[in-house]
């Protein structure tokens, strides 16, 4: 009995030693990061402190103790985790120090949404590793809104235990009682350790101060004016954080690049350092550089001329920088007054009728060439890039929400509905097509008639039931037409899809058939065919030219089609000028665009 006594306490004992290891390796994983070391922590791990979380493993004190369970075993990377959401609770403000007496606890629904943001800061500044039983991903909003809306409508079960503490609260107020010494001021003291830590991690991966021997190397005018929209501009300081600047003037002079070019797929914005800008002339153009891969332009452009709409994106982002003041605009850039309002692809649609002028365009790399690049530039820096859709997307949305929450002043209408745009992503083209049918072809109604009588019911099989059926002037009224492109440049994914999507929502409204008329070097009128035959017996019969015209006139003519019926066109987008006089849309692949103006809505194949 002694023996095992005495063989039960020794593995206690180790496990209490690798537990203490395994928690000091974690301290120290902590204090390597500048902004954490800053906080000065008291850590307590005594066995029979009454603060100590059963179930969890730290809580925090707003006197800046951290109560962490003795025992409990967990790996380093995990209890340096756990410590930074502790110090950022502190830093965060949750816990602010105070020597008033007595003190309100957060509630239960300001502990989750405290937690909730301190998690999903650590997602972007991670340290350590989070225990594997955390979310992967947390709602937006501050710890007022969630905290405002959980007590609405309760608080959901993956971001209730989300703290350091299990099922207690990780955060206890206290009273400040150390009479000789001054109240600790935790939220200023971690900004400023962040932001100096920051600026210089920055600094560092900028070329601005020396490696190995942390000199400060003088900044160039391009790098101030990046530095100023970290500092100084939330709206596209997150995009300036993220974004590189290559000034080589060899790399310039060979590339053609008299002032800057971009490429949103490297992340690199190309400068030419032997222009004698101001600070303010290269804030103004590194912004316009940065929107112009934010909002995607040299994707949007679709099959328009890319210089073209390069020109035109300049004149709208030009105008939007001027308008809110920006720096200041460099001579001789793109920018016309009377275009205010309008967005690049009406911009575009405006100066494509114009040669003459196209020949005296310019934009920030050089006449007739636009500053848009698609590829990244080979230069002795380059770094591996990857798709950036999504740091766009998150740095513009964010810096508009900083903007707006800092009272920055006020955004160009257009600027402001394309960030939105970014926000929420269009609405798919099969959801877009859905409301089109919902609107221009409306459901049969049936009518119950003796003359079709239905099935009798078996406990009254002598009683007979009127039947169910849809007249022929309701199949006349609820049907529409289809001008399909069976051209040799449609693919058959582009035309499985686009049939298949077309017979799906004729058979949920019930339909009873479309009239379907292929088109190639002549039109051949298929007559009209239920849902299913739509989707999958059609047989595509002509595979030459491309005319529609005849088909829109096919059906203009029909006699036994009805005139006020809609008609769904499916194209590439390689036709003839169209002329249609009734409703009509038009389904095209994505990236792909019309040799006209249509007067109708343009659905995409996604």
């Amino acid at each position: 009995m002694t023996a095992t006594s005495r063989r039960g306490g020794k593995n206690r004992d180790d496990e209490t030693d690798r537990a203490t290891e395994a928690f000091a390796a974690g301290l120290a994983l902590l204090n390597r990061n500048p902004a954490f070391a800053a906080v000065p922590l008291s850590c307590c791990r005594k066995t029979r402190c009454a603060l100590t979380p059963a179930g969890g493993l730290a809580v925090v004190t707003s006197g800046g103790f951290v109560h962490a369970h003795p025992t409990k075993r967990a790996e380093p990377a995990e209890w340096a985790w756990v410590l930074a959401h502790c110090v950022l609770h502190l830093g965060f403000g949750h816990l602010p120090a105070s020597a008033d007496d007595p003190r309100v606890q957060p509630d239960r629904y300001e502990v989750a949404a405290r937690c909730t943001v301190v998690n999903r800061f650590l997602l972007t500044f991670p340290v350590g590793r989070p225990p594997d039983d955390l979310p992967a991903a947390y709602p937006a909003g501050d710890e007022e809104q969630l905290a405002a809306r959980w007590r609405r409508d309760g608080i959901p079960a993956a971001y209730e235990r989300c703290g350091t503490a299990g099922s207690h609260p990780d955060q206890i107020l206290t009273t400040w009682n150390t009479w000789n010494t001054a109240v600790p001021d935790w939220e200023n003291a971690f900004a400023r350790a962040l932001t100096r830590s920051v600026s210089t991690a920055m600094d560092t991966a900028g070329g601005r101060v020396d490696r190995e021997t942390g000199a400060r190397t003088p900044q160039q005018p391009w790098d101030r004016a990046l530095n100023w929209f970290v500092s100084s501009y939330p709206l596209l300081g997150g995009l300036a954080a993220g974004l590189t600047v290559v000034a080589d003037a060899e790399l310039a002079r060979a590339q053609g690049i008299a002032i800057a070019a971009v490429s949103s797929a490297a992340g690199e914005i190309y400068v030419n350092p032997l222009c004698a800008f101001t600070d303010e002339e290269w804030r103004f153009v590194l912004a316009h550089e940065m929107l112009h891969a934010a909002l995607r332009h040299g994707e949007r452009r679709g099959g328009r001329d890319p210089f073209l709409f390069n020109v035109a994106a300049d004149y709208v982002v030009n105008d939007w920088l001027v308008q809110m003041r920006v720096g200041d605009m460099p001579e001789g850039l793109l920018y016309d007054p009377e275009l205010r309002g309008l967005s690049a692809e009406e911009v575009y649609d405006r100066i494509t009728g114009d040669l003459r002028r196209r020949r005296r365009l310019a934009t920030l790399r050089g006449k007739g060439v636009g500053d848009i690049l698609g590829e990244p530039l080979a230069h002795a820096g380059a770094r591996p890039y990857t798709d950036l859709d999504d740091f766009y997307r998150r740095g513009l949305v964010q810096g508009f929400d900083l903007h707006q929450y800092g009272e920055r002043g006020l955004l160009p209408a257009g600027l402001v509905e394309e960030i939105r745009a970014l926000a929420h992503p269009p609405v798919p083209w099969d959801a877009r097509l859905a409301r089109w049918f919902d609107e221009y072809v409306p459901r049969p109604e049936p009518v119950r008639s003796y003359a079709r009588s239905a099935r009798r019911q078996a406990s009254t099989p002598d009683i007979p039931r009127a039947g169910r059926y849809y007249p022929p002037e309701e199949t006349a009224r609820c049907t529409f037409g289809v001008v399909l492109d069976t051209s040799g440049s449609m693919s058959g994914i582009l035309l499985g899809k686009a049939l298949g999507a077309i017979a799906s929502y004729a058979e949920a409204r019930d339909v009873p058939a479309a009239r379907v008329v292929f088109c190639d070097a002549a039109a051949y009128d298929a007559g009209y065919l239920p849902p299913a035959e739509i989707a999958g017996r059609v047989r595509v019969r002509g595979r030459g030219g491309t005319e529609l015209q005849p088909g829109i006139d096919l059906l203009r003519r029909a006699e036994d089609f009805p005139p006020a019926a809609p008609v769904l066109v499916i194209t590439d987008g390689w036709c003839d000028t169209l002329r249609i006089r009734r409703e009509h849309a038009f389904l095209i692949p994505q990236g792909a665009s019309l040799p006209f103006t249509p007067r109708g809505p343009v659905f995409r194949l996604g």
